[in-house]
């Protein structure tokens, strides 16, 4: 009888494995059917996109589309493809996480181990910021970034989205540093360091995980924004968002799908090599700030 119920419980046990991967399996397949698609059609011609299945694979792997997208493709009324708005993106998007994250570690820090009065009443208003839409910044932004002499720069869009991004890392830095025991702050301070010295040496160093989740949700926010980057830029100074937008929405005669679709995987490449090489980490990060606090 003793085996026979072992038995039954490995057996269903493996029963409810199977039903779970095979759930997992149809979610992955659902999620990833449209960037398969894109994937093939970029790689079709036109020819055999017109005549075949769009699900269907390539009859000929072809990477004319790719070569267009990155190199000739018209967005508007220049025809110099996205290799320039990529690396616009670049220039202002690596520079606005890397403040905004810092700020974030700062505001956090400041917040958690160093209470004063009002300091709880500080960050309730911080995190405000995090529910304000982006259309109600973009008017005061825009005088904002006028009165500073920014206005259509890589620099103003850097300002714009580490003010926007900045209650969202304190948001995390916060939370995630309320789990670090008071006790190594305290002992810090018998020992003399000051309050850069233990941001540094203690606190910064403990804060890899909580600093992988700031840098990804960051990224990808920013990459990804096209609101900020249509209103605050124009001409060449474009994000690589709006002259996919621009590239999409231009007709020159016959639509090229393959292009387009090339194009769109262009854009979104860096946030899905970010998510695939960092993924696990943001998961572990947000988990261990969330254990109290």
């Amino acid at each position: 009888m003793a085996e026979l119920s072992v038995a039954h419980t490995a057996g269903a046990s493996k029963f409810g494995r199977f039903i779970i991967y095979g759930l997992l399996a149809l979610v992955c397949l659902y999620y990833l059917m449209p960037l398969l698609v894109m994937l093939s059609t970029s790689l079709k011609s036109l020819d055999e996109i017109r005549a075949g299945n769009l699900l269907s694979l390539p009859g000929e792997f072809r990477t004319d589309a790719w070569v267009k997208a990155w190199d000739s493709a018209c967005t508007g009324v220049q025809c110099e493809g996205l290799k320039g708005f990529f690396w616009n993106s670049v220039s202002f998007v690596v520079p606005a996480v890397v403040i905004s994250t810092m700020i974030g570690a700062f505001n956090g820090y400041a917040l958690t181990m160093y209470r004063f009065r009002g300091s709880d009443l500080v960050f309730g208003m911080l995190m405000i910021g995090c529910f304000i839409p982006f259309q109600v910044v973009l008017l005061p932004m825009a005088q904002t970034l006028g009165a500073l002499g920014i206005a259509n720069s890589t620099v103003g869009l850097v300002f714009v989205h580490v003010v926007y991004g900045a209650a969202f890392t304190t948001l995390f830095f916060r939370n995630y540093y309320v789990t670090i025991p008071d006790e190594l702050v305290k002992a810090a301070k018998i020992d003399g360091a000051g309050f850069l010295r233990i941001f540094f040496s203690i606190i910064l160093p403990l804060s890899v995980p909580i600093i992988v989740v700031s840098v990804i949700w960051q990224f990808t926010q920013v990459w990804n924004d096209f609101l900020f980057g249509v209103v605050f830029s124009s001409g060449d100074r474009q994000p690589i968002t709006v002259a996919l937008n621009n590239l999409v929405n231009t007709s020159t005669g016959v639509k090229e799908y393959n292009v387009d679709m090339a194009a769109a995987i262009i854009a979104a490449l860096p946030t899905l090599l970010v998510y695939i090489v960092a993924g696990k980490y943001f998961v572990r990060g947000l988990t261990a700030g969330a254990v109290k606090g």
